[in-house]
């Protein structure tokens, strides 16, 4: 899905440094957002990837303007680099 995405098409794109639990949804997320990094949560188009310790698995929450929509990346054999 985000393969064929523009990232011209996202207001703005981050990369949350360090491993997230992959069993956290978008509260917690969300959260994490606020609380740890103090950026504005409800920025139409904005997306932030959380990555997991396997690095196998990514995460992406953005706000759509009416909600937020949760993203999940799974790959085999190879895994993400992460800052």
């Amino acid at each position: 899905m985000l393969r064929d995405a523009d990232p011209k098409s996202f207001a703005a794109i981050y990369v949350v440094c360090g491993y997230t639990n992959m069993h956290y949804g978008i509260d917690t997320l969300a959260a994490i957002i606020e609380s740890k990094y103090h950026l504005p949560l409800f920025k139409p188009n904005t997306l932030f990837l959380f990555c997991g310790k396997r690095a196998s698995k990514i995460k992406g929450l953005v706000w759509e303007g009416d909600g937020f929509l949760l993203l999940t990346k799974r790959i085999e054999e190879v895994y993400f680099v992460w800052p």
